[in-house]
């Protein structure tokens, strides 16, 4: 009812439950939507049939049919408007990627605030002819209860979210024998979270994926050694082609492409990109080339192995005049087995112009000294290692359990203050 009265152009608010939930004034359960549906359908006559045709006749391939608010993971959320185009050619694609048959049962446990949770868990096994178990939350839980109960075979997670669900105490005691494929992105991994996956499913799965290309797109194949798994995202598909370029211009187009190998900012074309920020065509501008290339804000470079993923953009570390991409010294720091999770950020340094910073939370009845952290840096270039180590108890993460790089923004300035205070960083 709030929402609606905020928002008098908002004519409904679905929520998609089961009949014996509560519902709030002014809420549309789903199921009903469906019942009269299906009403209507055995009701209707030639004249209702044609006149339905003429209203779904008016709705474009280019129209936008959703926005999904970026998850804000490098600064605030913007709204980005999918099309009937992108989110089917992203449907279309990852149904290929993961050898999607008919009978496979896809668990949704994502928000439904993110591309994860509605483009790609939700619509990708539907537009297959596949069914899919809905979960209000994501839950450790109950998301293995559903696997058990309704034979789950396809499931596809942020990382973080299966390390929730592998400390459950009674996590062995689950049947979950009818998963056939085990989806990880979002996040690095290392060989032991992947040995562990290997255990739970016998197919593994990962890419890139983003809210301004309706999800998932790269894939790897399904034959992957470990090595390999962790190394890379994949390939993509010639309907949606992958390029790594140069910045782009200052009129606007799309920077030139770089030669296999080198670094460079990870852009795509064609039918799975969004339609634009609704409201911000500056943001827009800084992310579409006037030449169609969506600057995605990532960097990395291609080889015969596929994409390998450096970092954000926005986040690229400068010390000493060298590029230091976070998830290379996270993915180190969590070699060291006491590690739970891990954040790397750049922060200001007097003499190194920016310094390294690494935040870190331990697993629990763990213990790690700043020094271990900093010892274990010595197999990295000097510049890379992290000048302060930061040991937290609660580790921020944003709505989809990704690392909330904004949240330890905000506090590096203090941490830095503190450790210049006692003689540290850069005093």
């Amino acid at each position: 009812a709030a929402v609606k009265k905020n928002n008098p152009w908002l004519e409904y608010v679905v929520q998609f439950s089961t009949p014996d939930d509560r519902y709030r004034k002014g809420i549309t359960p789903a199921y009903q939507l469906m019942q009269e549906a299906l009403r209507e359908y055995k009701e209707a006559t030639p004249e209702t049939k044609r006149s339905f045709s003429e209203e779904c006749a008016k709705v474009g391939e280019e129209d936008p049919i959703l926005i999904i608010f970026t998850t804000g993971s490098t600064g605030y959320p913007k709204p980005a408007m999918l099309t009937n185009k992108s989110i089917t050619c992203q449907n279309m694609c990852l149904a290929k990627g993961l050898h999607s048959e008919e009978d496979d049962i896809m668990l949704v446990n994502l928000p439904p605030s993110h591309v994860g949770g509605t483009t790609e868990q939700f619509m990708s096994p539907i537009f297959k002819g596949g069914s899919v178990v809905v979960l209000h939350i994501f839950d450790p839980a109950k998301s293995l209860d559903a696997i058990q109960k309704y034979k789950i075979t396809v499931m596809g997670q942020i990382p973080a979210l299966f390390v929730m669900e592998w400390r459950l105490p009674n996590y062995e005691d689950y049947d979950l024998s009818s998963l056939k494929y085990a989806i990880a992105a979002g996040q690095p991994v290392d060989r032991p979270f992947i040995e562990r996956l290997t255990k739970m499913a016998p197919n593994l799965f990962t890419g890139l994926g983003l809210t301004e290309t309706s999800g998932f797109c790269s894939y790897t194949p399904t034959d992957l050694t470990l090595e390999e798994f962790t190394g890379t995202l994949g390939y993509d598909f010639p309907i949606y082609p992958m390029s790594i370029r140069k910045p782009m211009k200052e009129d606007g187009s799309a920077g030139e492409e770089m030669p296999k190998g080198e670094i460079g900012e990870i852009c795509y074309k064609g039918p799975q990109t969004f339609m634009g920020y609704f409201g911000n065509e500056d943001a827009t501008r800084k992310t579409l080339s006037t030449d169609s290339f969506l600057y995605t804000g990532d960097m990395g470079y291609v080889d015969d192995k596929g994409l390998h993923l450096e970092g954000r953009r926005k986040f690229l570390i400068k010390p000493k005049g060298y590029q230091v991409f976070p998830p290379e010294v996270e993915t180190y720091i969590g070699e060291l087995p006491q590690v739970e999770f891990v954040g790397v950020i750049g922060a200001k340094h007097e003499v190194f112009t920016e310094g390294v910073v690494a935040y870190v939370k331990l697993k629990e009845g763990e213990t790690l000294t700043e020094k271990e952290v900093i010892d274990h840096c010595k197999g990295m270039a000097s510049f890379k290692r992290p000048s302060l180590v930061v040991f937290v108890d609660e580790f921020p993460l944003n709505r989809v359990a990704k690392t909330d790089y904004v949240a330890l923004q905000s506090r590096v300035e203090k941490d830095v203050e503190k450790a210049r205070s006692e003689g540290g960083w850069d005093s």
